[in-house]
């Protein structure tokens, strides 16, 4: 399961500050340090988050849009499309932790509805399908990242659903997941 990152003043905890033991100024008359020894690194203003029970990452909405956008063009590349293998590589390494984050969200809408439901059946079959093309070793090539992005769209469709069906149900105390 991907980690989510939150920015820390909306985790509830302060940006920590580092201070510097370097003088404000050099008052001793030699030359400044090189720039790589001159300055100390900026602390992070972000806090990774571990939640393996998936409780926070449930809240979190995904970022939509910009994996909606990805999967088209993936789609819509030709065979006179050349990347380099690691280009292919990382698109579809890109789409495949989405991929997983998206599926976790799918298969928390699908619990909600009742067993035997049609919504919550088609649900479990694109998760299993999901399932099977993740676990695909990853391919430097079009086809690898083709399919992945299949699998987000695939995905995304059977979460709207999910969420319609939902809606139409009165089960729906959580607003949709979608961006």
């Amino acid at each position: 399961m991907p980690t989510r990152v939150t920015p820390a003043s909306s985790a509830g905890t302060a940006p920590t500050r580092t201070l510097s033991t370097r003088p404000a100024r050099n008052t001793t008359g030699e030359p400044p340090p090189p720039p790589d020894q001159a300055a100390e690194p900026a602390p992070s203003t972000y806090t990774v988050l571990h939640d393996p029970e998936g409780l926070i990452e449930e809240q979190l909405p995904l970022d939509r849009h910009p994996y909606e956008s990805l999967v088209k063009a993936v789609l819509t590349w030709t065979t006179q499309d050349t990347l380099t293998n690691c280009d292919y590589q990382q698109i579809a390494l890109q789409l495949t932790g989405h991929a997983r984050a998206v599926a976790s969200d799918v298969r928390r809408q699908a619990d909600r509805l009742p067993k035997g439901t049609g919504p919550r059946a088609l649900a479990e079959l694109v998760l299993q399908e999901t399932d099977r093309c993740l676990t695909t070793p990853l391919c430097g090539t079009a086809r690898c990242a083709q399919d992945r992005a299949r699998a987000v769209r695939a995905l995304y469709e059977r979460l709207d659903r999910l969420d319609a069906a939902l809606a139409s149900e009165g089960t729906s105390g959580v607003a949709p997941t979608g961006g």
